[in-house]
């Protein structure tokens, strides 16, 4: 921790400056026009998505409460979010990362505004000040995870607010490596190859997939449509 400060290098570890060079990247390939970006019509629609483009199809840009998350979703779709001053960065709590490590725990209070760390606060390209303030809902933030919960408890809890309670078909998620990796081995057919099962997405890598419910013996279950993956930017390493 850092004396007299809700910081830390450990706990809940900011953006590193090498992580907010990797975000600038990604801020700079969204804010290509899809038409001159690629010529697959999968790639455009998903870019347009991803800019909310006017006549793109809807959709909400959700986050893991840590501020490395936070932080990549706030610089990444500045553009975005300027053009639209209204719309706001959903904190997911079930979105926390997969491990026991210090700076996998979160430092924000419930309910409290995501505080931007020192090294957000000299970053000139993106103003994380405003938009911690205006920009991030907070309200299902309770803290740090509980401790009788784990990482298979918490993606099946996020299939389920997704379909339950978060009224958007397209959902834009800052989320965490191993995270994702989990949520690929966990919700893929299990003799899927993808290679996201063994590998982790690159820092500011984006994956688009469908997600699918279904109910069996009046359970749901949740599976990840294979065909459906597509590395948007990135990839993995």
């Amino acid at each position: 921790l850092l004396a007299g400060k809700i910081d830390s290098w450990f706990y809940d570890s900011p953006l590193s400056t090498l992580g907010l060079d990797q975000v600038q990247s990604l801020a700079s390939y969204l804010k290509q026009d899809p038409l001159k970006a690629t010529t697959d019509d999968h790639e455009r629609r998903l870019l347009h998505i991803l800019r909310a483009d006017p006549g793109a199809p809807p959709s909400i840009l959700v986050s893991s409460a840590l501020r490395r998350a936070v932080s990549t979703v706030a610089a990444s779709f500045q553009d975005r979010l300027i053009k639209n001053p209204s719309e706001k960065i959903l904190i997911v709590p079930s979105l926390q990362e997969i491990s026991r490590n210090p700076d996998t725990l979160s430092i924000t209070p419930p309910q409290t505004n995501v505080a931007p760390s020192w090294i957000d606060q000299s970053y000139t390209k993106c103003d994380f000040k405003a938009i911690f303030a205006r920009q991030v809902e907070m309200k299902y933030h309770n803290g740090n995870k509980p401790i009788d919960t784990n990482g298979y408890k918490r993606m099946s809890e996020f299939c389920r607010v997704a379909f339950a309670d978060i009224d958007h078909e397209n959902i834009i998620v800052g989320g965490h490596s191993i995270y994702f990796r989990s949520f690929f081995r966990t919700f893929l057919p299990s003799d899927s190859d993808f290679v996201g099962k063994k590998k982790k997405v690159v820092n500011c890598g984006a994956v688009a997939f469908d997600l699918w419910k279904t109910v069996v013996d009046g359970e749901e279950r949740f599976m990840i449509d294979e065909k459906s993956v597509k590395i948007v930017y990135g990839g993995f390493k």
